[in-house]
């Protein structure tokens, strides 16, 4: 292929065969090198991603040829290098040094890249510094040998030819060969097509089913990923399917339902596309008599695959709606062969983006993406009835202020939190070849895919107290307690002795009081507590104690394990459509709730405790106590999943075959306040006030605006008290009270004071001031006085891109779909009034605004009955049939049917006396005598002692 020369020259004699065998490898890499870079600038210039499994297959020939050239290489340059010292050509010699020290750095850099067991580089920085040595090495290294002939003697160009056209000719046969996918060798699809799937809204890429064992070789990711693994291994994603006792009981449940209905297990499909998707996605799901205990595909969980693996996320809606496929893997992904499998795994050592790419997209980092299986409606095809809104993590995030996308909170922090991961996915230290540098985190890191949260119930289940207790710690913390004050007589009217601490006020023997405990949100970015509310069970704990020992108590634990039913909860009553308790996880038969005493995030809830003194109780020093306690099951749910358990299947812990269980879920005490008071004679005529012991959690300004939220979120009934608290919030010199004093004054119907509240609150020079919240509630008002533009013009101004300060904290209010749906009601209202023929064009330009601005709501939240209600109505002032026709169905597919649930509620009133109670407006509740000896104060204790008597 190369002639021989002479003259000046060297000979290479023997080493012409050595040279033939590196030229021919080096033509192949270069060839090879072509494609894969090409392949990375068109990646580069799309923005999208172009490898694929053939361009592994490339990469896997690029590494085998490099190692392949380093013997016949190392030979041919030493031998060579040896004669070049005779030579008397000093540029081509110089050329040929240079040459071969390219050639040095680019086998150097090129192992590094491969990352052999001892040359492993971690940092990402270092990484890429390597490759870019690799690549412009390589270009030097063709151009200081292309300099070293040309100064040299010539020889012959055909030989240069014919390698240049033996690369090209590699270039082009890669190039055709890379639409290889052995993907669709094996792709099976359901006669059902798209169908099959429903109701859930999970699909696959293909249409196709996708084969359970690679769904679920999870061991694959392990061997690179241990510390994820090990984190995931005890996380509620691992149980999240027929391995997990609670969701067992219920899935089966609804696939016994769908049965009786259909003869098929299809409407379960709705839960397995996010609890289930192995079975879900292989076909197995569907066999009626799938083995939910022994086969192995029960067990999987959510694998790494499953959330890994999904390619495209379709709207908001949740209910599982994204698209999976199966993913392109590198070679010999599946052997079981050792050598094939350190094969594989050096070549996402050496070519990791190929793999990040495949298993971690941009949306993954989102809201959006957790949105797919933690925001849920219950949709026809379940229920048999309509459309109901389940449970909701996602908009309630999106329009708090802790995502910085919510302009109307009560507070915001410092700098928003982007996604869900800032709170559930938290940096933990790690060697593992994903980890990357964190803020906070010293070294390198990897998000901790334990997901700490709430489920303290399935680490139980497996004796995992370890776990128990990380998110026990996570829970602590994201609440706070505050016995705030205490108000004469037994009605919300009574004179206020507040706040408690540092100061208290001596108690009256004989005379009766409503003890006043505030509970706030505080490291909580959705509602708290979301999720399965309607089994979750979080109560407040309130305990009386004197020096002998307990005396009243609300929320104690009975022997039976049951909290009684007369504390306050902090859940949702669901009821279904007879107006009976949702207690079995049962989301067929989900129907309304008979009241729903969740707290926003940034806000609180104020609780009213009757407190009667007894005339003997004078001398006495009592000690109040409050907690927050949480388990997360209930007993009713509890006694239905060991009712549910089969011969053979493992028993709950505590569980005896064929007796009642008893609730053994471990109780947490999520936030705690105790002050201690003086009980007194009546001989004085006012209360006399103490220094007390006990100091405040916080600073009094906020206790006062918490104890107002609190109450103004109760409703129209204590109003008068909520402004009462925000004027103590502005006398205090904080913005706080007359933003919100202009709240409850707009709630009662009181515009003016209204407005003049605001014009305070506009006047302050705090730097945090939160303009947004103030322009929002202006245009509240400005709406209600038929001050349109001037409302309009606020409400753009909220919903403006974000200025630098707001940019620095990370806030964005242009996602608050109710602000949003505010502006377009505003616009759509002004346009209502220009009704002159010469004033035509501008009304439509407003009605077609307004449209807009409801069309931006339905891309944040699809279901939106405000936005579809007046889609429906502007689009037939424009004489858009169509489109009012469809918005006007899809708003009596989404609302809410008023009619059915009054008659649920009246029956659930009836039934549950206690819950009836705590629906009303103000709700008191009672403080009962603790009777020593029955077990009733099981649960009134320190948190010290709490943890222990728990098992925690």
């Amino acid at each position: 292929m190369f002639q021989r020369y002479s003259g000046q020259g060297l000979n290479y004699g023997r080493l012409g065969v050595v040279f033939v065998v590196v030229a021919a490898i080096f033509a192949f890499l270069a060839g090879n090198s072509l494609y894969l870079f090409g392949i990375t600038l068109l990646e580069w210039y799309t923005r999208e991603s172009l490898q694929n499994y053939f361009y592994q297959f490339a990469f896997l020939f690029h590494l085998a040829a490099g190692l392949a050239l380093l013997c016949p290489l190392a030979v041919f340059l030493v031998f060579h290098s040896r004669r070049g010292k005779r030579s008397r050509n000093l540029p081509a010699v110089r050329f040929g040094y240079a040459s071969a020290a390219f050639c040095v750095l680019v086998t150097v850099s090129g192992l590094l890249l491969w990352r052999p067991v001892v040359l492993v580089i971690r940092g990402p920085d270092l990484r890429a510094a390597v490759y870019w040595a690799h690549v412009l090495g390589s270009a030097a290294l063709l151009v200081g040998y292309w300099l070293h002939r040309r100064v040299g003697r010539r020889r012959g160009g055909r030989g240069h030819y014919v390698w240049a056209a033996t690369a090209l000719g590699f270039v082009v046969v890669l190039g055709l060969a890379h639409s290889f996918d052995p993907r669709g060798w094996r792709v099976i699809r359901p006669q059902e097509g798209e169908a099959f799937f429903e109701p859930s809204l999970a699909r696959t890429a293909n249409g196709g089913l996708i084969p359970a064992e690679v769904l679920m070789d999870d061991r694959y990711c392990r061997d690179c990923h241990a510390d994820v693994h090990r984190q995931w291994a005890e996380s509620a994603h691992r149980f999240s399917s027929f391995n997990n006792p609670v969701y067992l009981a219920a899935v089966r449940e609804t696939r016994q339902f769908s049965m009786e209905r259909e003869g098929s297990p299809r409407r379960a499909r709705w839960c397995a596309g996010c609890h289930d998707p192995v079975p879900f996605f292989s076909g197995l799901f569907d066999d009626p008599n799938f083995d939910d205990v022994s086969h192995p595909t029960a067990h999987a969980g959510l694998t790494c695959t499953a959330c890994h693996g999904i390619v495209e996320i379709n709207s908001v809606r949740g209910n599982g709606d994204y698209v999976i496929e199966e993913p392109l893997h590198y070679p010999f992904a599946f052997s079981d062969d050792p050598v094939l499998r350190w094969v594989n795994h050096q070549l996402i050592r050496a070519k990791p983006e190929f793999h990040k790419r495949t298993f971690l997209k941009p949306f993954h980092k989102t809201a959006e993406f957790c949105s797919v299986c933690h925001k849920v409606h219950i949709p026809e095809a379940l229920n048999d009835y309509r459309f109901l809104r389940g449970q909701n993590h996602y908009d309630s995030f999106l329009l708090s202020g802790v995502s910085g996308h919510g302009a109307r909170s009560f507070y915001y922090p410092q700098t928003a939190k982007e996604n869900c991961t800032g709170c559930h996915m938290p940096p933990e230290p790690s060697g593992d070849f994903g980890a990357k540098h964190y803020e906070g985190v010293s070294g390198l890191a990897v998000r901790n895919h334990l997901f700490p949260g709430a489920n303290t119930a399935l680490p139980f289940f497996r004796g995992r107290d370890d776990i128990v207790r990380l998110h026990q710690d996570f829970l602590r913390g994201c609440l706070r307690v505050d016995i705030f004050g205490l108000r004469k007589g037994e009605t919300i009217d009574g004179e206020l002795l507040a706040p408690l601490r540092p100061r208290v006020p001596k108690l009256i023997a004989g005379e009766n009081y409503l003890l006043e405990v505030v509970v706030r949100t505080l490291a909580v970015g959705h509602h708290f507590t979301q999720g399965t509310t309607d089994s979750n069970e979080v109560w407040l704990h309130l305990r009386i104690d004197d020096q002998a020992g307990p005396l009243l108590e609300s929320g104690a634990i009975g022997d039976d394990g049951r909290v009684d039913p007369a504390a306050h909860f902090i859940n949702v009553f669901m009821l279904d459509r007879q107006g009976y308790r949702i207690a079995r996880r049962n989301p067929q038969d989900i129907f309304v709730p008979l009241y729903d005493n969740q707290i926003p995030p940034g806000a609180a809830a104020a609780v009213h405790y009757r407190l009667t003194l007894p005339r003997e109780w004078a001398g006495k020093r009592l000690t109040v106590r409050a907690a927050v306690l949480y388990r997360k099951f209930d007993v009713d749910l509890m006694e239905f999943v060991a009712r549910q358990m089969k011969q053979g299947e493992t028993l709950l812990p505590g569980q005896e075959p064929g007796g009642v269980y008893r609730n053994q879920l471990p109780v947490t005490a999520m936030a705690e306040d105790s002050v201690d008071l003086a009980v007194v004679t009546s001989d004085a005529a006012e209360p006399l006030w103490e220094e007390s012991a006990d100091q405040p959690l916080t600073e009094e300004w906020e206790r006062w605006n918490d104890y107002g939220i609190g109450l103004f979120l109760r409703g129209k009934a204590q109003l008068r008290q909520a402004a009462d608290a925000f004027r103590k919030v502005e006398a205090l010199g904080r913005y706080e009270g007359p933003i919100n004093l202009g709240r409850a004054y707009f709630a009662e119907g009181n515009l003016d004071e209204a407005v003049a509240a605001l014009r305070r609150a506009v006047q302050s020079q705090a730097p945090d001031f939160t303009w947004w919240t103030a322009a929002w509630l202006s245009a509240l008002v400005d709406g209600q006085q038929g001050n349109l533009e001037a409302a309009a013009q606020s409400l753009r101004r909220v919903l403006a891109p974000p200025d630098a300060y707001l940019q620095a904290r990370g806030f964005d209010f242009r996602r608050d779909y109710e602000v949003i749906n505010l502006l377009g009601e505003t616009l759509f209202d002004m346009a209502k009034r220009l009704r002159s023929p010469e004033r035509q064009d501008e009304r439509t330009a407003l009605l077609r605004e307004a449209a807009d601005w409801f069309e931006r709501t339905l891309s944040l939240d699809p279901e939106n009955v405000t936005a579809h209600y007046n889609l429906s109505l502007i689009h037939g002032y424009l004489r858009d049939a169509e489109n009012s026709r469809r918005h006007r169905e899809l708003h009596a597919k989404y609302r809410v049917d008023d009619n059915a649930r009054d008659r649920a509620v009246a029956a659930a009133r009836m039934r549950y006396p206690e819950a009836d109670r705590a629906a009303e407006a103000v709700v008191i509740y009672p403080l009962r005598p603790v009777i020593v000896g029955l077990g009733s104060a099981a649960a009134g204790i320190p948190s010290a002692s709490l943890s222990s008597a728990n098992g925690n």
